[in-house]
């Protein structure tokens, strides 16, 4: 081996040429180039967020991206999640992104996690590195991150998109608020829908993306002014930003004078989609299936929205938005036998303990939603 005196930040000519736009900005420059090489960021999530935000943090030059995912590209990604392509539907998301990433720009190294971000793996994930970008999509991963951050200290630059809407703030540093100092509890289960539910227009996340990159490489080089304190709302449909002051709440459970939280926790319990009752009963799509080719099919109430159910719907089914069902009781009979879904299992949970609650003592949740369905039954069906 040659050893030599190089410090390994020093740009190579040909990095000095790829970053040359950010060496003729003062803010940046030849130092501050170096202290992007030498950082390192981790992405949870390869999608949405995490598609523009690792994009656009490999094209600045940060040395190394951490990435955390456990799902495969499927073809409803792609209307959002740039990272991927058409080709790589099947494949993992991490083998998806680095190879994106190393086709952008292969002088940065990524560290891929194939799995789940939990209690198990957060606090040698965080650890690891200087900035996390949270880009996950459910309520049991966010609250997990922002947790992480705050116990083991690393600013999180936060993002979140439903259907026309985003937002961004930079939680989790010394001076700063965190998550929980806005939302300190989840909220119960099935009471926000997800994206997947609900939509979420194709361009939002790579706005709001972008701008969890920008205050991470923000924070990286420590200039300007971060989202620390201020909670960024942006509203597509109006083309319209608006800030609203996010000061540290001193009663926060987490960041507070007094926490009660001081080590992390899982709180799937709290909001997991799909998390069912087995108290309601549960009918499986294989014993579904079974029935309706016997002639013997309990009543089908699809409880999603119509724009879901003209993408894909079952056999026969009835069609009541849960948001209808407390009004249409009535075009139900509470003698006969029934089983509801929804997208995936939890809207017809609510939906199953909403009827057993007003005298339907025969109504089931069909497991896993009409997903199930496809998975296991009728793999033709488009899904979404």
């Amino acid at each position: 081996m040659i050893e030599t005196d190089m410090d390994p930040r020093d740009l190579s000519p040909r990095e000095r040429q790829r970053y040359s736009r950010h060496l003729l900005l003062p803010e940046v420059g030849y130092e501050g180039q170096q202290r992007l090489k030498a950082a390192r960021v981790l992405c949870v999530g390869a999608g949405g967020l995490g598609s523009p935000a690792a994009l656009y943090l490999a094209g600045a030059g940060v040395g190394t991206i951490g990435l955390v995912d456990f799902d495969v590209v499927d073809v409803s990604n792609l209307q959002r999640q740039i990272i991927h392509g058409t080709g790589d539907v099947g494949r993992s998301k991490l083998e998806s992104a680095c190879a994106r990433i190393d086709s952008l720009n292969p002088e940065v190294h990524v560290e891929t996690f194939e799995g789940p971000f939990s209690v198990a793996n957060a606090k040698m994930l965080v650890e690891a590195f200087d900035v996390v970008v949270d880009g996950t999509d459910n309520f049991p991963a966010r609250y997990l991150v922002n947790d992480a951050c705050v116990l083991y200290g690393r600013p999180n630059a936060w993002g979140s998109i439903f259907r026309f809407e985003g937002q961004a703030s930079v939680f989790a540093t010394p001076a700063g608020p965190c998550y929980r100092c806005l939302h300190p509890e989840p909220p119960p289960p099935g009471l926000v829908p997800s994206c997947a539910e609900a939509g979420v227009l194709g361009v939002l996340p790579g706005i709001i993306g972008t701008i969890q990159a920008t205050e991470t490489l923000k924070l990286i080089l420590g200039i300007g002014e971060a989202l620390i304190g201020r909670f960024l709302v942006y509203d597509a449909l109006k083309m319209r930003f608006r800030e609203l002051k996010l000061p540290r709440d001193p009663d926060c459970p987490i960041c507070g004078t007094m926490p009660t939280i001081t080590e992390l926790r899982e709180c799937a319990a709290y909001c997991t989609p799909g998390a069912e009752d087995p108290a309601l009963g549960a009918m499986t799509v294989g014993e579904l299936k079974a029935r309706i080719d016997a002639g013997r099919a309990p009543v089908i109430v699809d409880v999603r929205e119509a724009s879901e159910a003209a993408i894909c719907s079952l056999p026969g089914a009835r069609l009541i938005p849960l948001g209808e069902l407390p009004r249409r009781l009535d075009e139900l009979d509470p003698a006969t036998e029934i089983v509801v879904h929804c997208k995936s299992g939890g809207r017809s949970a609510r939906a199953v303990s909403l009827l057993r609650e007003k005298g339907f003592g025969r109504a089931t949740n069909l497991t896993g939603g009409i997903l199930r369905w496809i998975a296991e039954i009728d793999r033709s069906m488009p899904s979404y």
